[in-house]
Order: structure tokens, then C-alpha cells, then sequence
């Protein structure tokens, strides 16, 4: 385990997954409070063929997990385009990192591109620019450790979106109708 997320409550490993380049990220978690461990990419274009391509994705995203182990696993979901071909290898890109991660039995989250861009800026077409700064920002990152390929800061993001949307306290279901709630709760009802 790498000595950087010994502290934390909770793990949370965020990958941004394509076939030219596969970015990732891990935040730390202690109570509410998120932090940057690590951000990178894997460059995949020296690679030749896209099958040796997938191959380095397994190996580099399962040394990723048995470096910093983390609890959870936030993946970017591969959006509608308009070229089949390339839609195809991204979905099997992120295959391949979700199969590292469940060699682990690491949860894994989905977000679609939108969501994350939503929840870590607030507007779902924000520019890949735009959530890089708002990360800065959130999580106090140094202009120095910002890297230039902004598919660490999208994979940073979609750790950063998960942490949200898990450590938001659900409301418990309340009655949909006052027939429902009557059925519910006959004690409370007041008979003349």
C-alpha cells in the first residue's frame, strides 16, 4: 500500500478511460473532507495495435488498485458519439478498467461526462479547462502539480462527483399520497 493513502477513511479512484490516453486520480477521504493524492495519465499511443493497448489498461489500472487499494472505483461512462469505431473502443477501454477493478472486488460507479462536469462545477458544459481550475480550486491543488494533459484532472473529477453523490445523506421515502400515508399510520388518524 503506498503510504499516501494510509490515513484516509475512504479511497476513492477516479479514471477518465480512452485508448490514445487513460487518465486517473485518487482522492483521499476523512470525514467530508476530500484531498488529492495522485493524478496521472497512461499514454497508450506508442502502442501499436489497440488490443496490446487494452492490454497496458488492465496492467497499469491493476497496479494502480494494488498501489493505493482504494475503496471505490468512479468511471467516466463513454458518451453517444457520432463515429461507431471509436465509440466501440472506448467502451471496451473502459471494460477493461472496470474488469482490473473487479479482479479486486472494488465497487465500481458510473457517471456520464455531464454529471461530473455538474457536480464538480456546476454546469454541465463546462470545458475540460473549466472543471481542471475548479479542481484547483476545491482541493487546494499547487498550479505546479497541475498536469498538462487534462484527462488526470477528468479522471480527478469523476472521484471528486462520486464523493459527492455518496456522501450526500439520503432522505428517507415518505408516504407518495395522504391515502398512502393514512394506510401508513392508522393510529393517527382521529375517529369521531
Amino acid at each position: 500500500m503506498d503510504e499516501r493513502v494510509r490515513n484516509y477513511e475512504k479511497v476513492i479512484m477516479g479514471i477518465d478511460p480512452g485508448t490514445n490516453v487513460l487518465g486517473y486520480g485518487v482522492l483521499g477521504v476523512n470525514g467530508k473532507q476530500p484531498e488529492m493524492v495522485v493524478m496521472g495519465v497512461v499514454e497508450l499511443s506508442k502502442f501499436e495495435s489497440h488490443y496490446k493497448r487494452l492490454h497496458r489498461i488492465f496492467e497499469r489500472v491493476t497496479g494502480l488498485v494494488e498501489q493505493f487499494l482504494p475503496d471505490e472505483l468512479a468511471i467516466e461512462a463513454p458518451f453517444y458519439g457520432k463515429n461507431v469505431q471509436s465509440m466501440l473502443k472506448l467502451g471496451r477501454a473502459q471494460g477493461v478498467a472496470m474488469a482490473a477493478a473487479l479482479c479486486r472486488d472494488i465497487p465500481i460507479f458510473e457517471y456520464a461526462p455531464l454529471s461530473i462536469k455538474q457536480a464538480v462545477t456546476g454546469r454541465g458544459s463546462a470545458s475540460k479547462e473549466q472543471v481542471a481550475n475548479m479542481l484547483r480550486h476545491i482541493l487546494k491543488i499547487r498550479e505546479e502539480d497541475m498536469p498538462s494533459l487534462l484527462d488526470a484532472t477528468d479522471a480527478l473529477a469523476a472521484a471528486l462527483a462520486h464523493h459527492y453523490a455518496s456522501s450526500r445523506p439520503q432522505m428517507p421515502k415518505g408516504p407518495t399520497s395522504w391515502e398512502q400515508f393514512l394506510r401508513q399510520n392508522p393510529d393517527r388518524i382521529i375517529r369521531k
